[in-house]
């Protein structure tokens, strides 16, 4: 049974000055914020550079020091260093948007509300903050919102990913039950970046479930070049190799699934299901 993934969070910081997009080729460091292993969960791609000027070397800092603590789940500290970010640069746009991400991931979606409004009214409808904005609103069910700025990020011709977006634009289409929008969603994702695992993994699942198992095998295999192996994918081969009689391969992905995941839900459906 396919899942929808979760969307992808972009934020990314050309301090103080202007918007960038995430995983720019400008020769921006970065640092992904992984909250599980499995590719696709909520993250966030956060970039650094340098303070344009002097006067923003405190709000810099702390911008970066709280991009840290985020990404390592410190979420107090995080919250700490934004606030004085904020502090020093109360209009600065990326660090209301960081202060959004790191609003939602604490659960407190009221809060991170306020934050993505008053980013998108500073920085002038940037496409990270609106992809952001979208994801949150999508993790609130409220699908129609989430693509309508899911959509305004993706028509800016200067955006960088817009893989990212789309991908989570697929994601949303999904959850309110529009499969053939979802598919279109992902295949343009993939169309731009075609090593995408987000997008890979979930158009491995709509091919598994419209029953076109070679495809899935196809998209498995392509999301197993770019990722590792996770409950969720494990899970997915066994039941695509058992279609397609592949005895070998599904005793392969099994073997893996008990040893490495043996206290995962899809251990436990394996266990409840025929396929041996």
């Amino acid at each position: 049974m396919y899942q929808a993934g979760p969307v992808v969070i972009t934020c990314c910081y050309l301090l103080l000055l202007q918007a960038c997009s995430p995983l720019t080729a400008v020769g921006i460091a970065g640092s992904i914020i992984n909250r599980t292993a499995d590719y696709g969960d909520t993250q966030a791609v956060l970039h650094r550079t340098r303070p344009s000027s002097d006067s923003d070397e405190i709000a810099t800092a702390n911008l970066n020091l709280g991009i840290e603590y985020l990404r390592r789940g410190e979420y107090d500290k995080a919250l700490d260093r934004l606030n004085r970010a904020k502090q020093a640069a109360p209009n600065h746009a990326h660090v209301h948007d960081a202060l959004a991400v790191l609003h939602q991931y604490m659960g407190q979606p009221e809060e991170a509300e306020i934050y993505f409004k008053k980013a998108l009214q500073l920085g002038k409808r940037d496409s990270n903050t609106l992809n952001n904005y979208g994801q949150f609103l999508c993790s609130l069910n409220r699908e129609p919102e989430a693509e309508k700025y899911f959509l305004e990020a993706v028509a800016d011709p200067l955006y960088a990913t817009p893989e990212i977006t789309y991908s989570n634009l697929g994601t949303c289409a999904y959850r309110a039950g529009r499969v053939d929008a979802a598919a279109g969603y992902f295949e343009k994702a993939l169309s731009i970046n075609p090593g995408l695992p987000s997008a890979l993994i979930q158009m491995s699942e709509i091919s598994h479930a419209a029953g076109d198992y070679p495809a899935a095998r196809n998209y498995l295999n392509r999301y197993l070049e770019q990722a590792g192996h996770t409950p969720r994918s494990l899970w997915l081969g066994i039941r695509i190799e058992n279609e397609l009689g592949n005895r070998n391969a599904v005793s392969s992905y099994a073997l893996l699934l008990r040893n490495k995941y043996p206290e995962s839900s899809e251990a436990q459906l394996l266990e409840a299901s025929r396929i041996k």
